[in-house]
């Protein structure tokens, strides 16, 4: 199998526990490089929302999760190059669906009409060799971008509110397991 297309249901259920940190709209925005206004429409129609905490009415804010902010720096990088929304909307159930290690080594490939997950080189070459491969997304490495942007930004308690200082949230501590 070169690549494939998922038709599981959409679901967030990759993490058993739920995160110790979150971050407000503001910083999801600025580790994903989009806009406020792609933030709450997205999250309005149901392509992109927070996984911690939604709106409840007026002055209250959405949290959202390391892995939400990774797949909303996808969704902008698959905006950018062209890609119909009902395609990303596609993608985007897909990566729902997948673990968090799974993502790690994903690669998306696209023709610009379809989305398709490559998980080795070989998947790739195939994708390319067959003509259909146009671009690619090597998740890890928006990973990685996602990692630095958001270890200079603040996050939040999810049990108090807090605010985090880097080092002791779930990503600081991921981050210290990689490299140990």
């Amino acid at each position: 199998m070169g690549a494939r297309r998922s038709e599981k249901p959409m679901n967030d259920g990759s993490h058993n526990n739920s995160p110790a940190v979150g971050y407000r709209g503001a910083t999801a925005c600025v580790a994903a490089g989009i806009t406020y206004r792609q933030l709450d429409y997205w999250a309005r129609t149901d392509l992109v929302g927070p996984s911690i905490q939604g709106a409840s009415g007026s002055g209250s804010q959405r949290l959202y999760s390391f892995r939400d902010i990774l797949v909303l720096k996808i969704v902008k990088r698959l905006l950018d190059t062209g890609v119909s929304l009902q395609n990303i909307r596609s993608a985007v159930e897909h990566l729902r669906s997948r673990g968090v290690a799974d993502l790690e080594s994903m690669t998306l490939m696209s023709d610009g009409v379809s989305i398709y997950e490559c998980s080795s080189a070989d998947e790739i070459v195939d994708l390319l060799q067959g003509g259909q491969g146009v671009f690619g997304i090597a998740i890890n490495r928006v990973w990685s971008e996602v990692e630095g942007s958001l270890a200079t930004l603040q996050s939040e308690s999810v049990s108090d509110g807090a605010t985090v200082i880097s080092g002791d949230d779930e990503l600081s501590i991921r981050r210290s397991r990689k490299h140990a």
